[in-house]
């Protein structure tokens, strides 16, 4: 039983690992966007209908906008997601990873919570992480918890 639990956390880990290497490696993959066309896209979504589309279109534009925020994201996913991988340093960057997780589901939950399916693959990432947290939590409940002397 111990053994199989403990193939269990290496298969969640190197799940976990390989979606925020492909995630990372996806944020360099297109080419930087001018402010002229982020403008010419949202201009097509401007009806009431269409706010959430025009709301996702902005936000994703506006953070590749920023000329680092999206290429920060992307380093950071991917070096924690090797980070996970690696068995020495998965505590860590289970940790590192916890805020991005949570972003995603977040983002996904309230800009695209008609799409399901990608709802509940990033709401399943978010809770494979705070399970590679929980299992690691001699290592910091002590933080948490202070003893009375």
């Amino acid at each position: 039983m111990e053994k199989s639990i403990r193939i269990l956390f290496i298969i969640l880990r190197l799940f976990l690992g390989g979606f925020m290497i492909y995630g990372g490696i996806q944020k360099f993959q297109s080419s930087p966007i001018s402010p002229i066309e982020v403008l010419e896209k949202a201009n097509k979504f401007c009806s009431s209908e269409s706010e959430p589309t025009l709301q996702k279109i902005l936000y994703i534009s506006g953070a590749k906008q920023t000329g680092y925020f999206w290429q920060v994201l992307g380093i950071c996913e991917f070096i924690f997601g090797l980070l996970l991988i690696i068995q020495f340093t998965g505590f860590i960057a289970s940790l590192f990873l916890l805020p991005i997780t949570l972003h995603i589901f977040l983002f996904h939950l309230f800009l695209e919570a008609d799409e399901v399916s990608e709802l509940i693959q990033t709401g399943a990432l978010f809770l494979v992480n705070i399970v590679l947290v929980l299992k690691e939590k001699e290592k910091w409940k002590h933080l948490l918890w202070i003893k009375p002397i």
